[in-house]
Parts: structure tokens; sequence; C-alpha cells
């Protein structure tokens, strides 16, 4: 039999969490579906699977230290992260994502639905900690360090419920 090799991503994850004024950002696309289940969302480290489209992932999240924590990623099969999904605990964290380049940096939009509906953060991602951006006009609250806006935290205690 065959041996399926995956793709991984090593990298240290740097990014910024914010809140989005819905009144001044208006998508310039449809966005991209994303549902993603937590089989461990533990302190010292979190386990998601993702599916977006036709491909999914499966990603492993160490210890957040500041604004930065390890990041590996595997592409798996759809048909294996559906599996995954179903031994994931708590409920899947849907949302639309939207991407938008902005005075060069790459700004992730995410809309999120069902138990997380009226929640919207923008990401943007870093080289170095203490990289300047320029924040969008329909950037509000800085809410990097709040573990609330964690998609793991939202995943076992949905916006819904706050």
């Amino acid at each position: 039999m065959p041996v399926k090799t995956t793709k991984l991503i090593i990298m240290i994850e740097i990014e910024r969490k914010f809140l989005v004024d819905t009144e001044m950002w208006c998508p310039k696309d449809s966005g991209n579906p994303i549902v993603q289940g937590y089989l461990s969302t533990d302190k010292e480290r979190v386990v998601r699977v993702r599916i977006k489209g036709d491909k999914a992932w499966l990603t492993i999240k160490g210890k957040t230290q500041g604004i930065s924590r390890i990041e590996l990623e595997y592409e798996i099969p759809v048909d294996e992260a559906e599996v995954l999904m179903k031994l994931c605990h708590d409920f899947p964290v849907r949302k639309k994502r939207y991407v938008e380049e902005i005075n060069g940096m790459t700004w992730e939009i995410d809309v999120f639905e069902d138990k997380n509906a009226g929640l919207v953060l923008a990401e943007v991602e870093l080289n170095d900690e203490n990289e300047k951006i320029e924040l969008p006009e329909w950037v509000t609250q800085e809410v990097s360090a709040d573990h609330r806006y964690f998609n793991a935290w939202l995943s076992e205690h949905p916006f819904t419920t706050w």
C-alpha cells in the first residue's frame, strides 16, 4: 500500500487581532467559508482541524507568549478532516474569511457565524512582534492578548453567551 505524504509547514505565528467596526468595513468579495474544530484546547497546546473549501489542515499551536507561538500545520485530505471533526469537543467554529491587502499587509477578516454570530475580527500576521503597522480605518479595539477572542476559546464559550 502506498504511503501518503503530507506537506508540513512549521512557523512562528506572530499576529495581532482587532475588533472590526462593521459600519465602516465593507467586504470586497464573497469570502471563503471555514469550519474548524478542536481536538485539544489545553493552554500549553491547541490541536485544530480546519476545512476550507476543498482543502483541510491539521494544526498544532504551542503556548502563546506575547503575540507569538509555534505553529505546525499539515495539509490533510478533506475526508480525513471530516472524520477528525467528529472527534472534536464542543462545537465547530464557523466563519467566513475575507482577505484584504492594505498598505502592504495582508489582513484576514473573519465574520463568525452560528453561536459566534455578531463577532467580526481582523488579524494581521507580522514578521516581528515590534513590526509597525498602519491600522485600517475600520479597526477598533486590539484584542490580541484577550484569550476570549481565540477561536479555541470561542469553540467552548460562544460569543453569543457573553
